[in-house]
């Protein structure tokens, strides 16, 4: 049971990862990512609704109707994210201005509507919730190396603060073809690992 919902949870940070593996949710990926501080507040932002909806979905699963499913699911998104968008407001202003219009997004994000329709919607509540997790997680990764590499090249300062002495920042690492770039290295570089470590164990499944 726990090999099982251990895979769950990996698959959302390894093959399955939103960004790098499904490459769902770029919109946001690419426009808070400037920041560390940005990525991480989308990221815990994005996980709380992915548990809060995946758990309430898995709940009524077998109770709402195929025909009227979508909507019904739109609607246990919503609430999680007005959730969170009024938590934010009240308690990291600063982080709710940052991020903008994203926060309320999260509504029409593809990851949290793929993962309610693909999984929530067809297993139980435990399941369901190592699957959040794991998609959560993966995805608050995926933001923050993003936005790492920005900042950092970008300002040359890790969390605001300056990290490369007598470094000329490349300011292009701050704008949306500096985010493209990023995202298209990283994604280019998963892939050759994955193909690399692919051709492994073909060779050592050969040799035995």
């Amino acid at each position: 049971m726990m090999k099982a919902l251990w895979r769950e949870f990996k698959k959302g940070i390894t093959v399955e990862n939103p960004t790098f593996g499904l490459v769902l949710g770029l919109c946001p990926t690419l426009a808070v990512s400037t920041t560390v501080v940005n990525a991480i507040g989308m990221g815990a932002a994005a996980t709380f609704v992915l548990l809060g909806s995946n758990i309430f979905i898995s709940l009524i699963r077998n109770i709402v109707p195929q025909e009227i499913r979508l909507p019904c699911f739109i609607v246990v998104i919503a609430t999680f994210v007005t959730m969170v968008e009024l938590a934010m407001k009240a308690y990291f202003p600063v982080l709710d201005r940052a991020l903008g219009i994203f926060i309320p997004l999260i509504v029409v994000n593809c990851i949290i509507m793929g993962r309610a329709e693909a999984f929530a919607s067809k297993n139980k509540v435990l399941p369901s919730i190592f699957d959040a997790l794991g998609m959560g997680v993966g995805f608050t990764l995926a933001l923050s190396i993003i936005a790492s590499v920005r900042e950092i090249l970008g300002t040359g300062a890790l969390f605001g603060r300056p990290l490369l002495k007598n470094y000329e920042p490349a300011l292009i690492f701050v704008l949306a073809p500096g985010a493209l770039l990023t995202l298209g290295i990283l994604i280019g570089c998963v892939n050759f690992y994955n193909a690399k470590r692919k051709k492994a164990i073909k060779i050592r499944g050969g040799c035995c």
